[in-house]
């Protein structure tokens, strides 16, 4: 930034350089407004087909993977989309899974966004937990995921030998209310051809579309 003596001497050039800048060819769209600044808690509703979702994101702890799905949100980018799989585990107390949705036309994709693994968030795939899905770490887009259960074993182990498991996955916020319509859609009937590799057998019948994402007004208290 300049600092605040010069000023005044600099205001001369200023004036000339704005006077031989050329001029906006006309009708040229104006630049995008940028982004508002990220709040500590940011919250969103994903309207289906099935009912309301409403969501916290974690601004404060998750930064990148919060502004990165509101960015989504903001360009009109997730209406439409859908839930396509749902992850059924046979094993402990059910509901025991998740829920994934997300935008599988690579045309409307932003660039990937850094990892932000849960050892550095300090949050967790616990039941209602929104996390972002990803092939490597650094390769997240669009596509998220919401627990069912506690699935922890998705969390970030850096002492885990396993480079998949060092990483883990991005949790970014969390199911607020609307939980049971995210049952609802996990309970949706599933395809036993469609998917490939260990997705098969997890996808939906008939995805569940989500209608609109729109941005809600901020919480009277912080994100517990």
């Amino acid at each position: 930034m300049m600092n605040r003596r010069f000023v005044l001497t600099a205001l001369p050039l200023a004036s000339l350089l704005v006077a031989a800048a050329p001029r906006k060819r006309a009708g040229a769209a104006p630049p995008p407004p940028p982004p508002p600044p990220l709040a500590p808690v940011e919250r969103v509703a994903l309207s289906t087909e099935l009912g309301t979702i409403e969501l916290a994101l974690d601004g404060a702890h998750a930064p990148i993977s919060t502004a990165n799905f509101l960015r989504y949100v903001d360009s009109r980018r997730f209406d439409g989309i859908s839930f396509y799989r749902a992850m059924h585990l046979a094993w402990g107390d059910q509901p025991n899974g998740l829920l994934q949705g997300g935008l599988r036309d690579p045309r409307r994709l932003f660039p990937p966004i850094a990892h932000e693994p849960t050892s550095q968030t300090g949050l967790s795939h616990v039941a209602g937990a929104i996390s972002m899905a990803r092939n490597a770490p650094g390769t997240a887009t669009a596509d998220f995921s919401i627990m069912l259960s506690d699935l922890t074993s998705l969390d970030a182990n850096p002492a885990s030998a396993d480079p998949e498991a060092q990483a883990g996955y991005a949790v970014f916020g969390k199911v607020t209310a609307g939980m049971d319509v995210v049952r609802k859609i996990w309970d949706s009937p599933i395809s036993q051809t469609l998917g490939e590799g260990s997705m098969r057998g997890q996808m939906l019948e008939a995805p569940v579309k989500i209608l609109t994402a729109r941005r809600l007004p901020p919480p009277p208290t912080p994100l517990a």
